[in-house]
Formats: C-alpha cells, structure tokens, sequence
C-alpha cells in the first residue's frame, strides 16, 4: 500500500516508522505552506521620537484587531524627519517592497502615498478636508484605494483665534506660525486672517520649515509687535513640541495650539480633537484592510469632539489671568 503513494508521503512514513528524520522535514513542509506575513508601510512626515505615544496608540489598535508586530505583521517604517520633499521618494520605495497597506499618518504624508500608487490600500491621517486636498471622493464614500481619519473642521482656526482674543482681547497684532510646504496651509490662513478682520486684528504670517527656524521666526514677531501668537497644524511643530513651546515661553507669548500635546509640554491653550485618538483609529481601519476590507467601502472617520485645554502653570508665568469664561468652556485644566 506504501508503494502506490507518492514518493515524498512514503518518504514521510518511512522516517516516521523508523523514528529517525521525521521532526526534520514535518516542520519544513508545514512552515512552506504557511501564508506570507502582511506588511504594513508606515508613512510620516515628522520623526519617530516626536510621534512615539501616537504610534504606540496606532499598534494598540492593531494588537486588539489580532495583529502583532513581529509575530503575524510586519511594519516598514518611513520618516521624512520634517522634510516633506523625502517623502515621494519614501511612498515611491514602499510601493517597490509592495506592502499590503500603507498607513500615511500626516497629511503630506497621505498626498504622498496617494500619488504614488492607486493599487496598494492607503489608510491616512488628515489634519486638512480629505476632499479638498484630493485624498478622497467624499468622506462617506471615499472611491478608490484610501480612507481613513480627519481632525478638520471648517473655520478651525477661526475658533482658535476667538479663544486668544478672548484671553488677551488688547492683541491687536497676531502672529501665525505656519510651515509653508504643509498642503492646506493656504485655507489656514485665509480662515485665521478672516477671523481677525472682525476682531479688528492684524494678523503677520511667519513661515518655518523646520527647526531651525522657530528661534529666527519668534524673534521677527515680537520685532512686528506681535502680542500673541497661533501655531497651526504641522508635522515638524508637533515633532519638536518641546522646543518650540520653550521659545514661546521664552519670548513671553500667549499663544494657542493645534493639537493638546503642546499644552500637556507647557503650551499656553489648545482647541484640538485628539491626535492619539486619529492613530487609533487609523490602527483599527488597517486591521479592517488586512481582514479584507476595501477602503472605499470605509468612511473617512471625522472628529466628534474638540477638547479646550488651558495650562494654567503657563498662564500664571505670563502674568495673565484667565476669564471665568474661558475656564468654564475649558474641557480639562492643567494645574
């Protein structure tokens, strides 16, 4: 009966029988039939240091769909260290290893990934309107290969704006801090610059691409008279939180934030949905992609709730005092 059956089962047999070589060649054949691991590119424009708790939200999520690093996932890591123009070349190279889904967790970052392929499933993060910047056909039915997460809100900064005159309404000058490259940068200011007109404010523009430029760029606004300050949504500001809230602090400024990690540092305010919370989202919708789910079945993912944060440590050390007013809209105060 042995010697009508194929020769690699009579193989098996035999050394089964004879008690000698079959643990050698039972797991080779059972480790060749197991499928491939999936491979996850992860795409920022900031730098692994400065997005270390997001990340670690985003593996959560993975961990909790069943996918763990190093055991059934492989992720390739990209960083453009806050120089945007690294990242076509980075997309470029993780559609080459052709991974299984690309998570693109900035907006550069998503653009990106976007223009580099329209195969591989993208899932994104998105401080600007996906529709807009062209990442998605409409935010309930994106088409195509991406979706994912946005924080945007039409006339974000104009809320932010509103906060700072309420906190110091004698500002008459406004600095903005913007980095040039970021895509939505344009919308930004134009929201901002609008708001100001009917605070009857003055709002200077100053650009910084990168570290390197936060101490020249505080310098000029306080030259300009600049009494406060508004720092829009940017991967290289959240990056180097640390020191660009030092500088501020350093130049006396009342400012307000994008995102709640620069008031958890020192920063003054922040009016934001949470950048830790889009992570993790975005850890759930790649666990959904690598189950078989088509990201233009899966609804880009919108903010339901914007938290307002005052430090008042900081406030004390500018000298100000805040408004019972403010205090009471205040969905957390760090003490």
């Amino acid at each position: 009966m042995i010697e009508n059956t194929p020769l690699t089962y009579r193989k098996l047999v035999r050394d089964r029988e004879n008690k000698s070589g079959f643990l050698l060649v039972w797991p080779l054949a059972a480790r060749a039939q197991q499928p491939a691991m999936p491979v996850v590119g992860f795409l920022n424009s900031g730098t692994r240091e400065g997005f270390a708790h997001f990340l670690a939200a985003f593996h959560q999520s993975l961990n909790q769909a069943g996918f763990v690093e190093g055991r059934n996932l492989a992720i390739e890591y990209r960083w453009a260290e806050g120089q945007y123009d690294r990242l076509t070349a980075l997309a470029a190279d993780l559609v080459r290893r052709q991974v299984t889904v690309i998570a693109a967790t900035t907006t550069p970052a998503a653009l990106a990934a976007k223009a580099a392929t329209s195969m591989i499933p993208i899932v994104f993060t998105s401080a600007a309107d996906p529709v807009t910047v062209g990442l998605v056909a409409s935010l309930s039915r994106p088409g195509g290969n991406a979706t994912g997460v946005t924080n945007y809100l039409t006339d974000l900064g104009a809320k932010r704006l509103e906060l700072l005159h309420q906190l110091v309404p004698k500002a008459n000058t406004i600095g903005m801090l913007v980095n040039p490259n970021y895509p939505d940068i344009e919308s930004q200011r134009k929201d901002v610059e609008e708001a100001a007109r009917k605070f009857g404010q003055r709002v200077h523009v100053v650009n910084a691409a990168s570290v390197d430029d936060f101490d020249k760029v505080l310098a000029t606004l306080v030259q300009l008279n600049a009494s406060a300050l508004l720092v829009t949504t940017d991967a290289v500001f959240l990056s180097r939180r640390d020191r660009l809230v030092g500088l501020v602090a350093h130049y006396a400024l009342p400012a307000v934030y994008a995102q709640r990690d620069f008031v958890e540092v020192g920063g003054l305010m922040s009016y934001a949905a949470s950048v830790a919370d889009g992570y993790r989202q975005a850890g759930i919708y790649v666990g959904r992609v690598l189950k078989g789910a088509v990201p233009a079945d899966l609804p880009v993912v919108q903010p339901s709730k914007f938290d307002f944060l005052i430090n008042l440590k900081t406030a004390k050390a500018l000298g100000l005092t805040i408004p019972s007013t403010l205090l009471a809209l205040a969905d957390e105060v760090i003490e």
